[in-house]
């Protein structure tokens, strides 16, 4: 029998407070009138509701649905969820992975930036809770109630450090949970997203299903961290053979063999020199592996678009 008590705060103040993990284990959890409180929520859920908070760090684990934010002001937080949504909130500022479009409602002064966020358990959880760590769609906000000539929304600054947003917590408890919020260590890859590219250079490159398409992705993001390109955005999806016609034209041939096994992960960099870089790494370090890459600079930018615009319509963006 599930106590619902064991999965609400509910009336706190300046308390910190949280759940380890395993103590979740993927239920729906209620968070009500906390103030000047430090929540952690370091386990999967099923879905999460925040009313009427003040002035909290909230750190959320992977949320299976969503998290729906009301009448909440003066929030900072860490979020992993299927769907944000805010309503009549002022002056939140999250670190966010959503795998939809992020959704903001009568809100005001709402900031975001890309999770960024480590702890042994959290590749686990977002396994649990069914979401991709390469589908973070973290700076695409649709305003539903935009106000002419005003911008309810924008985005955190490139340097905002995690820990200065939500520290690490300070209990005996949860001290247990060995965190990391360096960015180089996040389950999440750090995305430009909707940021002003520093090049109009773009490059794709796909990998296909297999025992290592995650590590593999995320060595790559590495290499080309290393050589100063810039992630800008990534996607997990499923292709069909005419997907893979429309997005690697005459190449599809020998990829569509490929997409029987699972989904594709895709991942766009950008920079000067970007496909060049890109294609010389992938065949240093993946000689073995079948990966789509961008030819060429004049063909990469079509690439991307065919790629990202298939992806928007099979995620129903």
């Amino acid at each position: 029998q599930i106590d619902p008590k064991d999965y609400t705060f509910s009336g706190l103040k300046d308390e910190t407070v949280g759940r380890l993990p395993g103590k979740v284990a993927g239920q729906q959890f209620v968070i009500q009138d906390c103030e000047n409180c430090k929540i952690y929520i370091f386990d999967h859920s099923a879905t999460i509701t925040i009313d009427d908070c003040v002035n909290c760090q909230i750190f959320l684990g992977p949320i299976k649905g969503s998290v729906f934010f009301r009448n909440c002001k003066d929030c900072k937080c860490v979020v992993a969820c299927q769907q944000f949504r805010t309503r009549d909130c002022r002056k939140l500022e999250v670190f966010l992975c959503c795998a939809t479009q992020p959704i903001i409602e009568s809100s005001t002064g709402m900031k975001f930036g890309c999770f960024q966020y480590y702890y042994p358990e959290l590749a686990l959880q977002f396994k649990d809770a069914g979401l991709s760590i390469f589908n973070n769609t973290w700076s695409n906000i649709h305003d539903f109630t935009p106000v002419s000539g005003e911008n309810n929304w924008g985005l955190l600054p490139e340097t905002a450090v995690v820990q200065d947003y939500v520290p690490l917590p300070s209990s005996e408890e949860l001290k247990a949970v060995r965190i990391s919020t360096d960015a180089t260590k996040s389950i999440i890859p750090i995305t430009r997203g909707r940021r002003q590219k520093n090049s109009d250079e773009s490059c794709l490159a796909v990998f296909f299903a297999g025992d290592y398409t995650t590590a593999n992705a995320r060595k790559l993001i590495d290499e080309m961290a290393s050589k100063g390109f810039q992630l800008v955005q990534t996607k997990e999806v499923l292709m069909k053979a005419e997907d893979a016609h429309r997005v690697f034209q005459q190449s599809a041939s020998e990829f569509i063999p490929l997409l029987e096994k699972g989904p594709v992960v895709a991942l766009e960099f950008s920079g000067d020199g970007a496909v060049e870089q890109c294609r010389s790494t992938i065949n240093e370090i993946f000689s073995g592996t079948k990966v789509f890459v961008s030819e060429s600079k004049a063909s990469a930018s079509q690439d991307v678009d065919n790629f990202y615009n298939f992806a928007d319509m099979q995620m129903g963006m």
